[in-house]
């Protein structure tokens, strides 16, 4: 469905946000992580159509993006990390407006949609009065009023609340069937129960691809727990990549992502998706599968 090939964005101050980004992507959820700073803004503007490459090709079926841009605006959801709405229109108001932006002038359809996203029971009150999550409910609802193919969305958890990241999950899940919906985050937990594929970004390049499964099965052997007195916690945390530490009677219990043992008393332990990530952020090579 979306073919980045070799793609290279360099600004005029010779930053060089991504380079040499290659990776095919189908129906599906994919999870693109990295930590802040690491291009993903950067590339999904690219994908979107919002900003031309420096170098390299993004085909859609084929098609040049660059060059036809509309072939792919016309099957694009959009949901970028500030995403602003009218303050002075109401749910219904909004939707309704940028349905027709998007040449969708079923009403039906926009009360599905607000209904899927849950505000069904909001649609006549001002968006200026919502809270962050539910601007971000309606964020999504205005990306998938035109039933895109591909539907992008940017740090779309960025000050939510744990319920309303939850809820939001839940949202992309449910409207990911039959699309390819690209969640771009740096907080794993976006995208562990949802994502069918993950690709690690840092420093502008993909540094990992594979299933979730396959990157947790890349790290094995590379996680570790100890016990260590609460007075040593500080350097050991200096010293290693620690993914948590809790205290305890007996002292800081600590697990370590490392390539090797890195404490006498360390043992092996199974890892998680964010280990996985410290892990793949981390090691010098790239891990593609």
């Amino acid at each position: 469905m979306l073919d980045i090939q070799h793609v290279t964005k360099r600004f005029k101050n010779g930053v060089v946000a991504v380079a040499d980004f290659s990776l095919t992507l189908k129906q599906g959820v994919l999870g693109l992580l990295g930590p802040n700073g690491a291009g993903k803004t950067t590339l999904m503007q690219m994908i979107a159509t919002i900003t031309l490459p420096t170098s390299g090709t993004i085909l859609f079926h084929g098609e040049d993006i660059c060059r036809s841009p509309d072939v792919l605006r016309r099957r694009l959801g959009y949901l970028p990390q500030d995403f602003g709405v009218y303050d002075n229109l109401t749910a219904l108001e909004f939707l309704s407006y940028i349905a027709a932006l998007k040449g969708v002038r079923n009403p039906r359809k926009i009360q599905e949609l607000l209904e899927i996203v849950n505000l069904h029971t909001e649609a006549h009150r001002l968006a200026g009065t919502f809270s962050g999550g539910t601007k971000q409910r309606l964020g999504i609802a205005q990306a998938l009023v035109n039933d895109p193919d591909i539907v992008i969305v940017d740090e779309p958890t960025a000050g939510l609340d744990p319920e309303e990241r939850v809820r939001f999950r839940n949202i992309l899940s449910d409207v990911g069937v039959g699309k390819l919906v690209i969640l771009s985050t740096h907080i794993v937990s976006d995208i562990e129960a949802v994502a069918t594929h993950i690709a690690v970004m840092n420093k502008g390049q993909l540094i990992a691809s594979s299933s979730p499964e396959q990157l947790l099965q890349m790290t094995q052997g590379n996680v570790w727990e100890a016990i260590v007195p609460s007075e040593q916690f500080d350097v050991v945390r200096a010293q290693y990549k620690t993914s948590r530490a809790v205290r305890r009677p007996d002292g800081v219990h600590v697990r370590i992502v490392h390539h090797e043992q890195p404490l006498d008393n360390a043992s092996h332990v199974e890892p998680d998706l964010e280990e996985a990530f410290i892990f793949a952020v981390n090691v010098e090579k790239s891990l593609h599968v």
